[in-house]
């Protein structure tokens, strides 16, 4: 019981996170639109990874679709973490290495309502 609580909470938060971090890739905020820029990612292509990133925080929170929103919310975080290894900014990669491990912490003690 404790861990589905628990595992209920992380979910929450890796929904508000990812929902915030697409929504700011989606709408094109400067500092977003800087950070992908580095990388060579037109607004477009930063509207298309924040469409995917909000879409894929909305399937984590569905029992059905909850592998695959977890799946492209860590495939997302490791495209950042391995673009900033890259641009070898460890702190910048270090930054993210938590919400990576929340998502593959999710998903090892799956969905809450999951029957």
């Amino acid at each position: 019981m404790i861990l589905k609580v628990i595992n209920t909470i992380l979910i929450l938060f890796a929904v508000f996170m990812g929902f915030k971090q697409g929504f700011s890739m989606f709408s094109g905020k400067p500092e977003m639109a800087e950070m992908f820029g580095r990388w060579g990612f037109s607004k477009t292509a930063l509207m298309i990874n924040g469409a995917v990133t909000t879409l894929a925080s909305i399937l984590i929170l569905f029992p059905r679709t909850f592998m695959w929103g977890n799946f492209l919310m860590a495939a997302g975080i490791l495209l950042i973490i391995c673009f900033q290894l890259l641009d070898r900014d460890l702190k910048g990669a270090a930054i993210e290495f938590p919400f990576l491990f929340i998502n593959l912490l999710i998903i090892y003690l799956q969905h809450p309502l999951k029957s």
